[in-house]
């Protein structure tokens, strides 16, 4: 059995489902913040977005591995500066060895010159992370951009006595040989400096493309943002419109129904 509807009352209910529908996107706007939440919304702004937030996300990986990259380099640059420190304690012990001609006093400088040589070689060891290591020859690529095609290579080199060209104590009752030993730790410490100044070098760089690469992923977060986003406030008064509407819309339905009524009771 069908039901037969007055003009009237079909136009008013015709308007009530169009308002529900337009208070249930409008809410769902309101909930989550979003204008264009599917292909279905706006297809051309939503793979615009979809796009800006796939490459906002693998900037974002690059920008953590900048990050690791700059700890590698801190530790390896930790590394250098503890070994320094060790050749300089090494030279003050070869210089009191040069200034004393008691055998037995020299053997027991060279004893500790082997000591802090080996404490070289530890610290050398001991300076990598993530299993990098700067200070035993490791190198590292850092990757900047979204594709992969820009860059920066970083090499690093022998940091143990061997590797910085430091010889074990022998023979120290001669001051030659002493001597040959306050050299090589000179020609060592210039060798730090120079690796120093290289990975401070690639430090500057990779944190100015860090720093860089932040602000693309918020350019391209605001993007998306722009391309999806609701705007609140027009959001709230389009609700307070629709209820408005949807109010009056149940008014005018009833009125109709009143009016339908009236004419029964002419019968």
């Amino acid at each position: 059995m069908s039901i037969t509807l007055t003009s009237g009352m079909r136009q008013n209910l015709f308007s009530l489902q169009q308002t529900s529908k337009l208070m249930e996107l409008t809410q769902s706007r309101l909930a989550t913040g979003k204008r264009v939440q599917t292909a279905l919304d706006d297809p051309v702004n939503f793979f615009s977005a979809e796009n800006h937030q796939q490459r906002a996300n693998d900037l974002a990986f690059r920008k953590d591995a900048m990050g690791e990259a700059i700890q590698t380099i801190k530790s390896g640059n930790n590394g250098i500066e503890a070994i320094t420190d060790l050749i300089a304690a090494a030279k003050a012990t070869a210089q009191s060895a040069l200034s004393t001609t008691n055998g037995s006093e020299q053997n027991s400088l060279a004893a500790q010159f082997n000591v802090l040589l080996r404490q070289i070689d530890d610290l050398s060891e001991d300076s990598g992370y993530k299993g990098i290591n700067f200070l035993a020859a490791d190198s590292l690529t850092v990757t900047f951009n979204a594709d992969g095609t820009n860059s920066l290579g970083l090499s690093g080199f022998n940091g143990s006595s061997g590797g910085l060209g430091i010889a074990d104590a022998a023979g120290w009752t001669t001051s030659s040989n002493i001597q040959d030993a306050i050299d090589d730790l000179d020609a060592a410490k210039a060798t730090l400096r120079t690796e120093a100044k290289e990975l401070s070098s690639s430090l500057s760089v990779i944190t100015t493309r860090q720093d860089f690469t932040e602000k693309v992923i918020n350019t391209l977060e605001d993007g998306v943002a722009n391309l999806t986003n609701a705007d609140m406030n027009e959001e709230g008064a389009n609700m307070l419109m629709l209820q408005t509407r949807q109010a009056l819309g149940t008014t005018s339905l009833s009125l109709a129904s009143q009016a339908a009524q009236s004419v029964l009771r002419l019968f």
